[in-house]
Formats: C-alpha cells, structure tokens, sequence
C-alpha cells in the first residue's frame, strides 16, 4: 500500500517508528557510548548503593498518557535507573553466583532486539540454527551425548522444571499426558538432598506431584547428599507403596557450592531403574575448568542436566540450558502441533522441515532470540579461555580459604569446592 493509500476518514496511519530517524541514530550512539563507558569504569564505582526515598517515590506514577520525547526517557533512565543497579557485574560484586555480563553479549542483545527473531518456531536461519549450535557446542565442552536434544532457556528454573517434566512422563509407567496425574496407581517420589536448590521444589509443585513426594535426603559431612540415605529413602517408598522415578543430585549447591557423588547417583539410578536429572547451574562449567574437571565426573550419565550461562559462562541474563539423553522423551512431553503450527513433511518456507522446531522441546512458543550473545561471546573467547577462566574463579576461591585459615579472627565452615 502506497503511503498515500490510507483508510476512509484517516488522514495518515500511524506507526511506532521514530518521527526523526536522524535525532534517534544520535541518541542511539550516545547510548552505546553511555554503555561502553559505564562497562570500562564499573571498577571506579561502588558495586552497589541503595536507592533513595524520592527515587523510589519516582516509580509511583500513573502511566503515561502524552508521549516523551525519547531524550528525555533517556535522561529519566540515567537518573533514576541506572545507578541503582543490582551490581553484579560488579568485579567486587561477590553475593551468590550471578554473572557479570560481556560486552559483546551487550551487543548481541541489541542485535535480537532490532531483528524481534521468534525462536520458538519457524526455520529461520538466524536463530533456530544458531540455537542448535550454541547447544552442540555445549554437549561438546560438557561431554554430554550428541544424540541428546536441548533447549536454551531463561535459566535453571525453567530447565529444572522441563528435565522434571520428562522424567515425569517417562517413568509414569501410563499415558500421563491424555489421563493426568490422578490416573497413577501409585504416588510417585522423587528425591534429592536438603541443600538442592528451590527451584527443585517449585517445579515438583507445579508438576502435580505436591511438595511432600520430594524426599529431602540429609546430607554428609561435605554437604553432598548422604548416598546411603538415599538408598534406605528409595527402600522404604517401595515397600510403602510408592513409585520411586527419579533422584535429583546438585553439581554446585547454592550455599556452599557442594558436588554430589554424580557417578555414584548414576549406578544407584541405574540399579534402581530410576531417572537421574542433575541441576548443574553453575557447577556444570567445571568439566571444562583444566584441574578441576574431575570434580564433575559422572554428569555426562544424568539423563537431564540443567545449567545456566548468565552464571560461569559470564552471560547477561537471562540464559540457561537443559539437555535431555533421550530425544524422543523429550519431544514426547511437550510436542504439541495444532494446524496452525503445521511443519515438516509437506511444508514449505518457514515451516520446512531443515531443523527441529525448538517448540516441541518445550513449554513456551515465544521465545527470544537468547542464544545469539552465547554464539557471538563463545566465537569471541574461546573455550579453551572459558575454561581458564574457570579455573582461575577456584584457584580464588583456593586462595581465599589460605587466608582465611592463616587468620586467628576467621574460621573456614566448610573447605572449598568450587568457587565458594
């Protein structure tokens, strides 16, 4: 339609385009410079400061009815936004395992939002494909199978939650899609120490299974999940009645960034025909630390893992992972293709058949475009720098525990692990 074409009554259509390209490239660039700038001097700022009374007060206005000028949003932004940030990107910013963030996944995130690629489905070449190799290029650095499918996701709440849900259907032993959980002859239990993280529990809830199927397993001396226990937990279910599926173990706990014996909680798994999903957020990257790989041995059996990249692999948030051993599990849980999303044999375009559609491994259709600064920041450093450094965050962690033994004022809890 010609822009003099416009609708009976309309004396022009209206667009969210700028009404001024020109004015906005410029406001564009001093932005990109703005951010280049607040990335090279976040060492000569503190990693945190609380948010005044009127700043807050800020945030409790009715929302707008007349257009701001995008200068002064902008200038609203840095005033009342931006210096109030979380802080982890910090490099004295030493609060939970939160990721710094890179530059170049700062431009990447630009790049997606200027393209608005879907990657939930389609066959576009700009993410689907990209998303496939981002999700190769982990199996390979993690050692997991080739054959395994994966999802990126916004992080390991959401990859905990679908690693669960194949277990789920995999090991109800009847067609839980069609029947719901109230079709099951017997409770289903799964299992995983008292220092898994919450996420573990929230997914179990929204599951269907309730918060009391999850036995919380005591754990040993080094804060792993005590194995014997375990294996007396399962005993006892069984003879109770109940449908052990699955055993949760942790490569990294939040508290103290503990490892659970992984090979061991495979042969128990294996012995006990049960499901082994391990939640791997940050403490899955280990496997490509140089000296510190063994600490992980045994989490290319797990038949889910879970790990984010906005953690140890230094992304912005949000982005995570989870691979799944048997693909045709996988797809079986959350496949789902109305007429309206038909592909594959037949279609044509967007709709071919070239590579899977990442909707049928998943909960969302929508989905952005996430594992662009992954591709573009792993082509940027290398893994083999990934793993160095890795390494150097224990080799820290290492150092600090000599201080903190050499002091008469501090008393180590626990000994180190990982990087905490």
């Amino acid at each position: 339609m010609k822009e003099t074409d416009v609708m009976p009554g309309k004396s022009a259509e209206e667009s969210l385009d700028p009404e001024d390209w020109e004015s906005m490239r410029m406001l564009g660039h001093r932005i990109l410079d703005d951010m280049m700038d607040y990335l090279e001097t976040l060492r000569d700022r503190p990693a945190w400061q609380h948010a005044p009374v009127d700043v807050k007060a800020h945030f409790a206005g009715s929302p707008p009815v007349i257009p701001q000028t995008p200068e002064e949003i902008y200038q609203e932004f840095t005033r009342y936004i931006l210096p109030y940030q979380i802080g982890n990107n910090h490099p004295r910013f030493w609060g939970w395992v939160a990721g710094t963030g890179t530059v170049m996944g700062m431009f990447a995130e630009l790049i997606s939002a200027a393209t608005d690629a879907v990657s939930g489905s389609f066959s576009y070449l700009s993410n689907n494909y990209v998303e496939m190799q981002v999700l190769d290029w982990c199996k390979t650095m993690l050692g997991y199978p080739a054959t395994a499918s994966g999802l990126i996701t916004s992080g390991c709440s959401a990859s905990n939650l679908i690693g669960l849900a194949v277990a789920r259907n995999a090991k109800a032993q009847f067609d839980l899609r069609s029947k719901g959980m109230r079709a099951a002859p017997q409770l289903m239990t799964l299992y995983c120490s008292e220092e898994a993280h919450s996420s573990i529990q929230k997914a179990v809830e929204l599951l269907g299974f309730g918060s009391r199927a999850l036995r919380r397993v005591p754990v040993n001396e080094s804060m792993q999940i005590d194995l014997e226990s375990l294996k007396e937990a399962i005993k006892t279910d069984r003879e109770g009645g109940y449908h052990p599926i699955c055993v949760v173990g942790v490569a990294g706990t939040t508290n103290t960034g503990a490892i659970d014996d992984l090979e061991a909680l495979a042969e128990i798994c294996s012995k006990e025909g049960l499901w082994l999903h391990v939640d791997g957020a940050f403490g899955a990257w280990a496997a490509i630390a140089p000296r510190s790989k063994h600490l992980v041995a045994g989490i290319e059996r797990a038949d889910s893992l879970a790990f984010d990249l906005h953690k140890w692999m230094y992304l912005s948030y949000p982005i995570g992972c989870v691979f799944i051993r048997d693909a045709d599990e996988h797809r079986r849980t959350f496949s789902l293709t109305p007429t309206y999303l038909a592909h594959g044999e037949g279609e044509r375009g967007l709709t071919g058949i070239d590579v899977p559609w990442l909707s049928d491994y998943g909960f969302e259709l929508s989905r952005g475009f996430q594992a662009l600064k992954a591709w573009m920041t792993i082509k940027e450093q290398g893994t083999e720098k990934y793993g160095r450094l890795i390494q150097q965050n224990i080799d820290q962690a290492h150092y600090l525990a000599s201080l903190v033994e050499k002091s008469p004022q501090l008393e180590m809890a626990l000994p180190v692990s990982l990087s905490c």
